[in-house]
């Protein structure tokens, strides 16, 4: 069966059993543990390489080839938020806070499953477009999105809420500075300065992914000890949304002319859940949510079912689509 043998394949993939060992770490409480300082660095690097290597793809094609994804990509940014708003307020019964505060993290993107994306994609030899990065960037605006709606249906909007001070605070966030900053890099680079400092941005990028997937699965261990406060209709939601929101993003990329390789990552960005850039954003706008709801059901539920499940799922109905 090709789609077992794929799902197989993927479980046995050194970045999934990083990720796997991580969380293993994590229910034994092992004393394994990186540091801080590690991990920002990780990030950084995760960040920085996936922007340059975005913006030498970018540098390559017309701006008219890529206007239609761009397009797709806003309104992903709308659709994907309002719907977990409306889903949670209207079928979940959730207050106005909680609802808001889901639908950032999962209007949002989680860089670390589109990295994992465009290392499967890569092993499967159908490589996705490098400019995808920009629609990562441009999915973290719907953090900025859910809050506005929070703050309008609270009846605040002409009260504390700032909409430039939020957007500001998006914009200062380490996700999109590094990922538009790198594609900036990337894309006025040369040939020749390319050459100079692709060996460490390109060639060293699955091996630092796995240390970074190493901590999130102690992370997620951590969090999935807490998976009875998200509630059986919340767990559901968790795994439903990423295959729902992940479907929709494969038949986008299909329907925009990305390659196999590049419908696939678009479906796992949209499938994917912020719970890096959406909670700290929630902690400052949204006191009254609770990260035991939203941080809980994007790391601790929808990031494993991504990177274990979903991505297989995802890159099956891709192959299919292209025949």
């Amino acid at each position: 069966m090709p789609g077992f043998d794929l799902l197989v394949t993927n479980l046995l993939s050194p970045i999934v059993l990083a990720f796997v060992l991580g969380a293993v770490a994590g229910f034994i409480r092992s004393e394994l543990e990186l540091p801080d300082a590690v991990l920002k660095l990780l990030s950084i690097y995760l960040l920085l390489s996936i922007g340059l290597t975005g913006g030498r793809e970018l540098a390559q094609v017309k701006l008219a080839d890529v206007a239609a994804l761009f397009v797709v990509a806003a309104a992903l940014t709308v659709t994907l938020p309002v719907v977990t708003y409306l889903v949670l307020r209207r079928i979940g019964g959730f207050d106005i806070s909680n609802a808001a505060a889901v639908a950032a993290h999962y209007g949002s993107v989680s860089t670390v499953t589109f990295f994992a994306a465009v290392a499967f994609a890569r092993a499967a030899n159908t490589p996705s477009e490098g400019y995808l990065t920009a629609v990562v960037a441009i999915m973290e605006f719907a953090v900025v999105l859910s809050l506005a709606i929070a703050r309008f249906a609270m009846g605040r909007a002409a009260g504390n809420f700032r909409f430039g001070e939020l957007l500001l605070d998006t914009l200062r966030g380490r996700g999109i500075l590094l990922l538009s900053g790198g594609m900036l890099i990337g894309y006025v680079a040369t040939d020749a300065d390319w050459r100079r400092i692709a060996p460490f941005y390109e060639g060293l990028f699955r091996g630092f992914l796995m240390l970074f997937l190493l901590e999130m699965g102690m992370t997620a261990a951590r969090q999935i000890r807490q998976f009875a406060q998200v509630g059986v209709f919340m767990t559901g939601f968790a795994i439903l949304a990423p295959i729902f929101f992940g479907t929709l993003g494969v038949y986008a990329g299909w329907a925009v002319g990305l390659s196999l390789g590049g419908a696939f990552v678009l479906g796992a960005i949209t499938a994917s859940a912020s719970y890096i850039d959406a909670p700290a954003a929630c902690r400052a706008a949204l006191p009254d949510a609770s990260p035991g709801i939203y941080l809980t059901a994007s790391l601790g539920v929808t990031f494993p079912f991504n990177l274990l499940v979903n991505l297989p799922l995802l890159y099956m109905l891709a192959s299919w689509l292209y025949g």
